[in-house]
């Protein structure tokens, strides 16, 4: 997968900086600047394209996932991740993503098959990624969720949903409401970066 690897203090965790639709891995580097300039960055482009805009996953329409493809692509990511770790010489299990909008999904994915694949989570306007499947014991994993009181592409009840079935498997979630659309807002930013803050 195309990427960028920047090295940090190896007390730190390193962060994984995931795009919204039409990004690229260069998107979320000043983000991680204000989450932990100390954390080593591995900033990813996802594989797919859809009319011409890098996605991490296909969808079949807006708001709907192609589920086959995303099962398959987060499979891939955790791969990567496994095979980042090895050749970068960082924790595999001290990964904390950070995601924006369909980056924020693949995470979300990631907690929901992958056992142990993410120490953390950012995830800024995510949408709940499948709906009723096996998910993993989250009891070690905190997730922080930046979200629109007024996003038309990820509904106020959605992220409650989310929220819900992450907390229904022992995540300890943090949910932080704007009063805005789907644009990710410096304040958004701050409040994750207070809550990353209290991570020990």
């Amino acid at each position: 997968m195309k990427h960028i690897f920047q090295a940090g203090k190896k007390e730190h965790p390193t962060l994984l900086l995931l795009h919204g639709t039409g990004g690229s891995e260069k998107d979320l580097l000043s983000l991680a600047e204000v989450i932990d300039p100390n954390a080593s960055v591995l900033s990813v482009r996802g594989n797919v394209l859809e009319n011409g805009m890098s996605r991490f996953f296909r969808r079949l329409e807006e708001g709907v996932f192609d589920e086959e493809d995303l099962i398959n692509r987060t499979v891939e990511l955790n791969d990567f991740l496994t095979e980042a770790a090895k050749e970068y010489n960082f924790d595999r299990d001290n990964v904390i993503a950070i995601g924006y909008s369909n980056g924020a999904n693949i995470a979300g994915s990631l907690l929901f098959h992958h056992e142990d694949s993410l120490r953390a989570a950012i995830l800024h306007h995510p949408m709940v990624p499948r709906r009723n499947v096996d998910i993993p014991n989250l009891a070690e994993v905190k997730v922080f969720i930046g979200a629109g009181i007024n996003d038309p592409l990820c509904s106020a009840q959605e992220t409650k949903e989310l929220a819900t079935i992450l907390t229904d498997h022992h995540a300890e979630v943090s949910v932080h409401w704007e009063e805005n659309g789907h644009q990710l807002t410096q304040t958004e930013v701050e409040a994750a970066a207070e809550w990353y803050r209290t991570l020990s």
